[in-house]
């Protein structure tokens, strides 16, 4: 049966990063079925939510192993990885400081929404529909305490459907 919604609430950031983990292994085995596919994942939530933690855990897991950098003021950070042998890029976005939803053209960043590997960004409202259409998005909801947060993650696309329905499985085995 196919799921299209996944949540979970988060109590501290050791949770967050499991589940940005099984997000990754989900993406792997993805990837691993489709190795010249793209994605296109929305990180959306207040400041604070922990978008850029969620982002962090989530591209540390599908193996790359060098510090992963917020890209509040670069807009794109990119993070080549090898998934089952294929070349793959993860190309981070950050456009809350962005003052027109066409900068990020501008800046020469659609071709990135075409290569294999996926594109996270965070503050996706921020280009007011000039994105391509997402197969994920990812929303976080900060709670009451300093780690704690929901995620509720949800697919857009057939793709992300299959993600989503990787990520169920993993769940049901653990």
């Amino acid at each position: 049966m196919a799921q299209d919604t996944f949540t979970q609430h988060c109590r501290q950031e050791a949770e967050t990063a499991a589940l940005s983990g099984q997000l990754a292994l989900s993406l792997g085995r993805f990837f691993q079925l489709e190795p010249h596919s793209h994605l296109n994942i929305a990180l959306e939530g207040d400041l604070g939510a922990g978008k850029t933690t969620f982002a962090r855990y989530l591209i540390q897991g599908l193996g790359y192993v060098d510090r992963v950098k917020s890209p509040t003021y670069t807009l794109c950070e990119p993070y080549p990885f090898i998934c089952h042998a294929s070349s793959l890029i993860a190309n981070h976005f950050d456009l809350y400081r962005m003052r027109d939803p066409l900068e990020w053209q501008e800046a020469g960043f659609a071709e990135q929404f075409d290569e294999p590997g996926f594109c996270l960004v965070e503050w996706p409202e921020k280009a007011e529909g000039t994105l391509p259409a997402f197969d994920i998005q990812i929303q976080l909801v900060a709670d009451g305490e300093e780690h704690e947060r929901t995620i509720k993650i949800q697919a857009q696309s057939p793709s992300g459907v299959s993600v989503l329905n990787m990520l169920h499985s993993l769940r049901q085995q653990n």
